[in-house]
């Protein structure tokens, strides 16, 4: 396999199908109902699925999905700050089913919201009204300057207010926040729009507000004064930024509407993150700001990641959900504006961040869509979440090792099954899998990143509290986290800055602990150098069973912990998985394979298993989780050890 194998997990973004309803049935719950986190006052419903049948091809419409959405994840994310107030209705096919799933899931008698009192809201008007004493105001900003959209969250996050669009019509929401007078009337504590209508940012003079030059762009001049405002001075939280699209939507608003992202902003508002929206590449303008000087995004871009990283003295890593918006811009999808594909847009963007001590949540299409972070951050947690790990007695018995550490001549193969590395994604794809009927028939390494349980713990617990013997848990890449960790290690091309590489172990470690992981499913080492042996002694002490990544060796050991290369990505098609495989596992030396699915079902892989078997190479194959995978390859390069020094 070359360093760079088939990661085309953006490209299958596109022919992931959307969930289209409930998932019929739920698996036991997880903890006992507590109070934790919960409101003293009741959890509030809104069912938002009547805006997915407005009419984008009307103007108003389309105001009225945007506006509404982005006002209720600012309300959430106020509201759910520190307790549990509002929930949503919105992710999951035209009945919000997901959602759904996750409430009903939450809400059995032995959970956590179980006893608590509910009741559903009829629209964004009426809940606004019934938690408008958490609000300060309004922060008001012009969709013809699209980034000040996000610049409005950064806003609303820090100065507790709601983020509304300027449009004076008299049935707008902005007009029912200010003036009507059955609405709140709000004051405008912030505009980033003059009040007449004309933009603030210009990209002409001086950055208003600030002793900054402009950069020449609008887009870019917004950023900036958020930075130099919010982020510079240690108002925001430095740990918690937000890569969603921006108000450039409403210039393109084909698809699935929750996939604007606005419903994902909750968490970070609550949390007083920074959004941004900006294209990693210096090569080219971008298509949403074409007249800017070649290279402003991504110099707008490392500044603002080089104030997170001063703020927080290098020393913790910065959380960043969202993902390029490749269908929309920045990359040469049809229509997006730009000459780079997918997936090198994803690896210049993710070795950037890095740079920077910056890790993905990667909630990337088609599954980016996810409500109510802000809420799921309160589920309360065990102190570890344990596994049962094959010990070597365990593979004697099932023939694979003698007692004296001798591996059965075979060849092994495992599934890293993903890409998790999204709190997003699992979110949407969970009770798919977790319902599926061949589950817990075969052996399989589930790659969830264990940092997702930070938005979206119940899913993470749902899925302990329910695995059978053969559902075994790894990272997905690159730990808790995606990142590429070769940029961890100085020279560090975007930043110049000192190694992060102690602030990765120390954030990984929490993480690993929490839930119990031992093996590092995978490491995309993307563009980034590989790994050198500092960022290996770091994997070591979190990662003892493991890890694969692309940069390394076919197999190695380094402190006595096994590195292995991931060998391939499977094909959708399972009869051409099972012929990849069989192809690649037909010499005498193919001893450890290791292969990635992308959002393939249990059954799927049951289907590969069986077509594996029954081939004429099936007596050789063996079919393992990925931790006796491990033990067996350690136990292989330990004889081979053995052997030299003797």
């Amino acid at each position: 396999m070359s360093d760079h194998p088939a990661i085309n997990r953006r490209n299958f973004m596109q022919r992931a199908s959307l969930l289209g309803g409930i998932v019929a049935g739920v698996a036991a719950g997880a903890d006992n109902a507590k109070s934790r986190g919960l409101s003293a006052t009741g959890l509030s419903i809104i069912n938002m699925t009547s805006i997915l049948k407005l009419d984008r091809s009307n103007q108003r419409q389309l105001h009225e999905i945007w506006d509404q959405a982005h006002v209720l994840a600012a309300l959430q994310g106020l509201a759910n700050r520190r307790s549990a107030n509002i929930y949503q209705f919105f992710v999951g096919g035209q009945t919000g089913g997901i959602d759904r799933f996750w409430l009903r899931w939450m809400r059995r008698s032995d959970n956590w919201l179980g006893r608590a009192q509910t009741r559903m809201v009829r629209n964004v008007r009426e809940l606004i009204m019934d938690y408008r004493h958490l609000v300060q105001g309004l922060v008001v900003y012009d969709q013809h300057v699209p980034s000040t959209s996000n610049v409005a969250s950064t806003v609303a996050g820090v100065e507790d207010l709601l983020p509304i669009r300027f449009d004076p019509s008299p049935d707008s929401l902005f007009h029912f926040l200010t003036w009507d007078l059955h609405g709140p009337r709000f004051p405008v504590r912030r505009w980033l729009i003059h009040p007449d209508g004309t933009p603030l940012f210009t990209g002409r003079g001086i950055i208003p507000g600030t002793g900054t030059a402009s950069t020449r762009s609008a887009k870019c001049d917004a950023y900036i004064w958020a930075k130099e405002l919010f982020l510079d001075t240690g108002r925001c939280n430095a740990a918690k930024m937000g890569y969603y699209i921006d108000a450039y939507w409403l210039q393109k608003p084909s698809g699935y509407i929750p996939n604007n992202t606005l419903c994902n902003h909750d968490y970070f508002i609550a949390h007083r993150g920074f959004f941004f929206d900006l294209s990693p590449w210096a090569d080219e303008t971008p298509i949403d700001d074409p007249h800017q000087p070649l290279g402003t995004d991504q110099r707008t871009l490392r500044a603002i990641l080089r104030s997170a990283w001063t703020q927080l003295n290098g020393r913790r890593m910065i959380h960043i959900g969202g993902f390029i918006p490749w269908n929309k811009k920045y990359t040469n999808y049809k229509g997006a504006g730009g000459k780079h594909g997918g997936v090198a847009s994803e690896w210049e963007y993710a070795y950037i961040v890095s740079c920077f001590n910056g890790y993905m949540d990667a909630d990337a299409l088609g599954c980016s869509a996810m409500a109510n972070a802000s809420l799921y951050q309160h589920y309360p947690l065990r102190r570890r979440y344990r596994q049962q790990f094959p010990t070597a007695r365990d593979l004697q018995r099932r023939g694979l090792m003698n007692p004296q550490g001798r591996v059965a001549d075979k060849a092994f193969v495992t599934i890293y099954v993903g890409d998790y590395d999204s709190a997003a994604w699992l979110y949407q794809m969970l009770p798919v899998m977790w319902t599926d009927p061949a589950r817990g028939t075969i052996p399989l390494g589930w790659a969830f990143d264990p940092n997702l349980s930070d938005r979206f713990a119940p899913g993470m617990v749902y899925a302990r509290d329910t695995k059978t013997l053969n559902d075994h848990f790894i990272t997905g890449d690159s730990g808790a986290g995606y990142l590429n960790p070769g940029a961890l290690q100085p020279p560090r091309k975007f930043s110049g800055l000192p190694s992060g590489i102690e602030a990765w172990r120390v954030h990984c470690e929490k993480y690993y602990r929490l839930w119990d992981i031992q093996l590092t499913g995978f490491i995309i080492d993307g563009d980034a150098p590989a790994m050198n042996d500092q960022v290996k002694a770091a994997y070591t002490r979190f990662s003892p069973d493991g890890v694969v990544a692309q940069k390394v060796p076919t197999l190695s050991l380094f402190d006595q912990v096994p590195f292995i290369r991931m060998y391939a990505d499977l094909p959708d098609s399972v009869q051409a998985a099972a012929r990849m495989i069989l192809r690649q596992t037909a010499e005498k030396s193919a001893q450890f394979r290791i292969y990635r699915t992308i959002l393939r079902t249990p059954s799927w892989h049951k289907q590969l298993f069986a077509l594996l078997k029954n081939s004429r190479l099936g007596h050789r194959l063996e079919i393992v989780d990925p931790y006796s995978f491990m033990r067996l390859a350690k136990a292989v390069e330990q004889k081979k050890d053995d052997m030299r020094r003797t």
